[in-house]
């Protein structure tokens, strides 16, 4: 008889002022647990850098190496969603507000999908 492997699940809950559920624009998301301020930051985004893409690669322009970067996500922030207008941004892999956020709201940023360029 074969023993049961624990398989380990990460929390993302670590956030002050952010959590994950649920999300009405696409599998979950991340929602602001208090209203957050315009120009406040929010979080970071964590993992390991990859070159490879996938499903919760952050890909960021690094000016020193003049190349496009990856962060393979492991943290709360893994489950942002693009909207056409945004609430947040990155200020390199920190995101901060771009406008008020209020409490529950969906915590989202610009892709950068251009669909004249699919």
């Amino acid at each position: 008889m074969k023993a049961k492997r624990k398989i380990a699940r990460r929390r993302y809950d670590d956030n002050p002022l952010a959590y994950v559920r649920d999300s009405p624009i696409h599998g979950r998301g991340l929602f602001a647990r208090r209203a957050i301020a315009v120009d406040e930051y929010i979080g970071s985004y964590e993992g390991h850098r990859t070159q490879t893409n996938g499903m919760h690669v952050l890909w960021l322009w690094n000016d020193e190496r003049e190349r496009w970067e990856g962060i393979d996500g492991d943290n709360e922030t893994r489950f942002l969603n693009h909207a056409d207008q945004p609430n947040a941004d990155w200020w390199g892999a920190d995101l901060y507000a771009i406008q008020p956020i209020a409490r529950d709201e969906e915590i989202t940023f610009d892709y950068g999908w251009n669909d004249e360029e699919e």
